[in-house]
């Protein structure tokens, strides 16, 4: 995994996304760091991202796909279930890409809003609530730079009040709101801490 060149975040651009949210630089490269491991782009240059079968079965749902939940089940039950389970999203990198693509052959707008995205890991299905005008607007972001991925993230800690948190390093309170309620299971209170400290030092 390795953000091409042209793509790359400057340490200027994520210290502007910190003073625009009003928090410590390091609390904003913390955040930058855990939630993609500091890449926002593999090298074969698609955006780092992060298909979530779980939210794919609530998108369907939610938007009454019953018909199209069930054909998934049937066919691909690696791709919808309806309980987030552990260490079952699979390999990193492409894979991630081959895993969308095989959901968006069942319903594309689901599969899109049920994947994380870029920098900051962002779920599509945010992309109306931080202000893009659609969907593919949404997405053509994650795949311009690292640079707009920083402004989803951005938006995202705004749109979610997560400012407080970030400026009293309250790494619990912001890892439950940023990552659900299943942070405690991979540990991202501990990351951004260590991270904090790091970057901090």
């Amino acid at each position: 995994m390795s953000t091409p060149a042209h793509k790359k975040i400057t340490l200027a651009q994520i210290k502007a996304c910190a003073d625009s949210l009003g928090v410590p630089l390091a609390a904003m490269r913390a955040v930058h760091e855990v939630e993609s491991k500091g890449e926002g782009f593999l090298s074969t240059g698609e955006p780092v991202i992060l298909f979530e079968p779980h939210i794919f079965y609530k998108r369907l749902t939610k938007k009454g796909l019953l018909d199209i939940r069930a054909k998934v089940i049937r066919e691909r039950p690696d791709l919808c279930y309806p309980k987030w389970k552990p260490k079952s999203y699979g390999a990193e990198g492409i894979y991630q890409h081959q895993r969308l693509t095989a959901a968006s052959q069942y319903h594309r707008e689901s599969a899109l809003e049920s994947a994380s995205w870029g920098l900051g890991q962002v779920m599509g299905l945010n992309w109306k609530d931080l202000g893009y005008p659609t969907l593919q607007a949404f997405i053509n972001a994650q795949y311009k730079d690292e640079g707009a991925q920083l402004d989803t993230m951005c938006r995202f800690i705004r749109q979610n009040k997560l400012i407080d948190a970030l400026k009293n390093k309250d790494w619990s309170a912001f890892a439950y709101r940023y990552n659900g309620e299943n942070y405690r299971a991979n540990n991202y209170h501990g990351k951004l801490a260590a991270a904090f400290k790091q970057f901090n030092a």
